[in-house]
């Protein structure tokens, strides 16, 4: 009997990430001539990276900018880079391509701004993720990183803090922010509540759960380093037996071929190609 194969109601690349991957499509075909480099992984996806590395586009992290020879072209990836970072690039007299998702540009502007008006920012976010690190740039020493609702339980505010106001990576887990916000909000009254997270964060979420009760597996298909693809398949496993994540098609353990119902999402780095070569994988078995 052949397997009944669902997607998501969304899944796969975001505005954001398709945007960032058609800007360096663009740098590499209009710059022949000169070195084009990607400011650390421009998005959380080796296959979409190797295609583009293929193209002649060079990844470097952002303390090696040494590396980076003058007057280059340099894509600033999805998640943003710090300030001091910019400007370094600037002495340098490097074309900079800025493909910072609109909405990361947007936080940095509001924690910018909060700063400057002397406001304490927390973020909720993963402390190594690279939008995290950017944003923080900005807010300078006026900032605390909040993982999680444990953490928030220990945050003890500085003294002399005249406001704070509390926003998010934009992939972020939706309920973990909102057990964060309440428990600061206990903390802190007055605090400022900016829900930064992405529509579309919440919407593959959503439609996750959504896809759960009505199928016997998950795939999960994405970057293994892509956190909102690791969120995806943390929800997947708290709400269906029978959970994957993979980067590729060829990564299905033969056990989900012998399921009736598979439902599969991905993650907002994941390209439409490896989506549907899963989605083909699975209904051309036959076992």
């Amino acid at each position: 009997m052949a397997i009944q194969v669902v997607k998501a109601n969304v899944l796969g690349f975001c505005f954001g990430v398709r945007r960032a991957v058609e800007l360096a499509e663009m740098a590499l075909l209009e710059n022949p001539e000169k070195n084009v480099y990607s400011l650390g992984p421009l998005i959380h996806n080796q296959i979409a990276l190797k295609n583009l590395c293929d193209k002649g586009m060079i990844i470097v992290n952002e303390d090696e900018i040494a590396r980076i020879k003058n007057e280059s072209v340099v894509i600033i990836r999805a998640h943003g880079c710090r300030p001091d970072v910019l400007r370094e690039l600037e002495k340098k007299s490097c074309l900079i391509v800025d493909a910072t998702c609109p909405r990361v540009k947007n936080s940095q502007k509001i924690v910018e701004k909060k700063t400057k008006d002397d406001a304490f920012v927390i973020l909720t976010g993963d402390s190594n993720h690279g939008e995290v690190k950017g944003i923080a740039g900005f807010a300078k020493d006026n900032f605390a990183l909040i993982q999680n609702a444990d953490e928030a339980e220990k945050f003890v505010l500085p003294a002399d803090v005249k406001s704070v106001v509390l926003l998010s990576q934009t992939t972020f887990n939706v309920s973990e922010f909102e057990n964060v916000s309440k428990i600061l909000t206990k903390k802190i009254p007055s605090l400022e509540i900016i829900n930064s997270i992405c529509p579309a964060t919440k919407e593959r979420q959503e439609a996750l759960f959504d896809l759960c009760d009505s199928v016997d597996g998950i795939i999960v298909i994405g970057g293994k380093n892509s956190a909102n693809t690791i969120r995806l398949f943390k929800i997947a496993q708290q709400n269906c037996k029978n959970v994957i994540h993979v980067e590729s098609a060829c990564e299905i353990p033969q056990e989900f071929f012998a399921l009736e119902k598979v439902g599969i999402t991905a993650g907002a780095s994941t390209p439409d190609e490896i989506i549907q070569e899963v989605y083909a994988s699975l209904l051309n078995c036959h076992l």
